[in-house]
């Protein structure tokens, strides 16, 4: 099912013997656009330390509770390698953080390297805009360069192919495999602040240092596109009007 990332923010955190803590955002990919990790704010028992947990460890959620038990315990995640959720990332403690849980690692595998712009078809990359990376990178720097929060990126804006077209408030995300679907845009003043699903696939470029993400469309289609209510969830009637809007096929994502 496809989920609002704003609506999985708060849910708690259990194992076995008790609450860990609360869901405070996620750590996508930005090559696959897949989350990894789940930022969790734990309780008073680890002074509201903020820990990373893949979606590797969850069990069968708990949607009416919003509850995600996971197959780990107190001690495990006491004991785990430390890592500062304030700064970037490196690969180096992602290995240590896969290898303490035996986690099976996403990178390596393809997942991290030719993702959803490598899925792209040719024909969505004229013009003066480039796509983003379409084979593996290197990742034997300081830090992972393609670790993003979900946080950071909301607020980013958002320009169709021949001018801006409004902010990333919101995320729709797949929890089958946690693949992030659409952005959720909002268009500001000059469209009377609807808001508008934006498939993923079809972000051109993302300018990390400028905050801001190319989108292939055009103002005018945007101007006249349905209209998306986050307070109801997503469904397939929905993402085929959405779809047949553009006069783009249905990728199935």
């Amino acid at each position: 099912m496809k989920r609002s990332i704003k609506s999985l923010e708060g849910y708690t955190l259990k194992e076995t013997d008790g609450e860990i803590g609360k869901v405070d955002e996620f750590y996508f990919d930005d090559v696959s656009w897949t989350i990894r990790y789940l930022v969790i704010k734990t309780g008073n028992w680890f002074s509201g330390k903020k820990v990373l947990i893949s979606p590797k460890a969850l069990l069968t959620p708990d949607w009416e509770n919003k509850t995600f038990p996971v197959n780990l315990t107190k001690s495990q995640i006491e004991n785990s390698p430390d890592i500062d959720t304030e700064k970037p990332v490196s690969r180096q403690h992602e290995e240590e953080l896969f290898t303490y849980y035996t986690w099976d690692p996403y990178w390596g595998d393809g997942a991290h390297g030719a993702g959803i712009f490598g899925a792209m078809p040719g024909d969505l990359y004229e013009g003066e805009i480039e796509a983003g990376p379409a084979v593996p990178v290197d990742n034997s720097g300081p830090h992972d360069p393609h670790l993003r929060s979900s946080d950071e990126v909301k607020g980013y804006t958002i320009h169709a192919t021949d001018g801006e077209i409004g902010k990333v408030t919101d995320y729709i995300v797949d929890d089958s495999d946690w693949r992030i679907n659409y952005l959720v845009v909002d268009t500001g003043d000059w469209l009377n602040s609807k808001n508008i699903l934006l498939p993923a696939g079809w972000i051109k470029q993302v300018k990390w240092d400028n905050s801001i993400v190319i989108v292939n469309v055009t103002v005018e289609q945007v101007q006249n596109c349905p209209v998306f209510d986050p307070d109801q969830p997503l469904n397939a009637a929905d993402e085929k009007i959405l779809f047949d809007y553009y006069g783009r096929p249905h990728s199935g994502i």
